[in-house]
């Protein structure tokens, strides 16, 4: 019998509401196939969270109580609603209290210490699902379907950079075998908390916000899932932000090199590592809407699906900066990019995209904005002896920008692909500041300001989403 791995959203299992309708969806599925059910927390909880933390570190001893009480109010509306049983309904108040009453525990200590190291924000921040995951459980079991809860950190190895946490693969695989293979064998649906692993020793860690994604696609791998659904609050990926486009549409397929792409450059609904462990085993995923569960959804493929007008999708990220190095000194110079880009390595900045002049007097990238003015400090530093020769005359970021990305296969083998985005941005006044083209067959980005961004995807996706569609039909 095929296994499905089953993930559901902090806004798929915001509420007593939601949680019975996920519920509803697997038991349906459930009785045809074996499930694997990933939760996130319920929607909010996260942030309520990391909130007390980040307050209690600030000298605010009581906001972290008054979420205290917000939490065990939420999760025990939550019990009242969807469990008949009172026996399972107070060994479930006895698992919530004990866990809002750890997180007080936790922001005590933060609070008295005045500092929230990332080890004990991963820990505060890990509640939420393990709260989450043992009412969905009792729901399901409730409905007549055999279920147990099941914390990540038994199952995800992870090294100790907490909260971004990296997989230690071939441990973690041999964990999900052991843990959940059985259970799937004998029936039962294991409801596993999302984001969250643990290091060897059993110390909790992250994987990164919109990490249960991800969470997902590793334990969907390692059970040889047919396929990996993702269950949100839209009826799929999209063609661009709907806040931004009203006209955005559904796309029913995307590649998973398409999609990693989105993911990478703004698009919400996955997180940017989900398909890494399916690519390999060739696992499809699909994303699908809980509260429209009827709807077809996306479906993301290892096979390539050409758009008839190339481009399927325009993207946004912001909170970025573009980070300049400059000086007519620097041509011919040997090693100025590779010292560049060290610096900004030793200060743990990702560099989202980066443009050279052919001539070699410039460098710019972009990095996140929170690190920018560290990074131009650590390039000053490492460049001290250019900057003192007048080899470099400047280093700088520039926080006022944000880059598009438009996406879809064969960038690189259609000719007018660039032409007709540009020619689109020149309709709308829209200056470019840098562009990269080619680095990918998916996608081309550009730099512009901030607050051009919704003028920009409008008129992409207007002008090269939709009406390449049009004109192809």
């Amino acid at each position: 019998m095929p296994t499905l791995t089953l993930k559901f959203g902090g806004t798929s299992v915001g509420s007593a509401e939601a949680v019975a309708q996920a519920v509803d969806i697997v038991a349906g599925i459930a009785r045809n196939q074996r499930v694997l059910m990933i939760c996130s927390a319920m929607g909010g909880v996260t942030n309520l969270l990391i909130e007390g933390a980040q307050t209690a570190a600030a000298g605010d001893g009581a906001r972290y109580q008054a979420i205290a009480h917000m939490l065990r109010q939420k999760h025990e509306a939550a019990i009242r609603a969807l469990v008949d049983s009172d026996v399972e309904r107070i060994a479930l108040h006895d698992e919530v209290e004990a866990l809002v009453d750890e997180f007080e525990t936790l922001c005590y200590g933060i609070y008295v210490l005045r500092e929230a190291s990332s080890k004990a924000m991963d820990k505060v921040s890990s509640l939420g699902e393990r709260m989450c995951v043992p009412v969905v459980s009792a729901r399901l079991r409730q409905c007549g379907v055999p279920s147990c809860s099941v914390s990540a950190s038994r199952l995800v190895i992870t090294d100790d950079q907490f909260q971004n946490a990296g997989v230690l693969f071939e441990e973690t695989g041999a964990a999900v075998r052991r843990e959940l293979l059985p259970l799937l064998d004998q029936g039962v649906v294991p409801v596993v908390t999302g984001f969250i692993g643990a290091t060897r020793d059993g110390v909790v860690t992250t994987l990164g916000r919109g990490g249960s994604d991800y969470s997902a696609a590793l334990l969907g791998a390692y059970v040889d899932s047919a396929e990996v659904w993702i269950w949100t609050d839209v009826d799929g990926v999209m063609t661009t932000d709907p806040r931004l486009a009203p006209d955005a549409r559904v796309i029913p397929v995307l590649s998973y090199g398409e999609v990693g792409e989105m993911a990478y450059f703004g698009a919400k609904v996955l997180h940017a590592k989900t398909v890494q462990p399916l690519v390999e085993r060739g696992i499809p995923v699909r994303v699908k809407n809980t509260f429209n569960p009827a709807a077809e959804g996306t479906l993301i493929t290892r096979e390539e699906h050409a758009a008839p007008g190339t481009v399927k999708a325009v993207t946004a990220i912001g909170d970025v900066s573009l980070v300049t190095v400059a000086g007519r000194g620097m041509i011919g110079v040997p090693g100025i990019a590779a010292r560049t880009f060290s610096a900004v390595a030793k200060r743990q900045a990702n560099v989202l995209m980066i443009a050279q002049s052919s001539s070699e007097q410039s460098i710019c990238f972009v990095v996140p904005e929170a690190k920018s003015r560290e990074v131009v400090a650590a390039i000053k530093a490492e460049l001290e002896t250019e900057f003192g020769r007048q080899d470099i005359d400047r280093a700088w970021a520039d926080d006022d920008v944000e880059i598009i990305t438009v996406v879809g296969v064969g960038m690189l083998r259609q000719s007018g692909v660039a032409a007709r985005v540009f020619g689109a941005l020149g309709e709308a006044g829209v200056n470019i500041i840098a562009i990269v083209h080619g680095a990918s067959d998916y996608c081309v980005s550009m730099v512009v300001r901030a607050d051009d961004t919704p003028r920009a995807v409008r008129a992409i996706h207007k002008l090269v989403v939709l009406n390449g569609d049009a004109a192809a039909r």
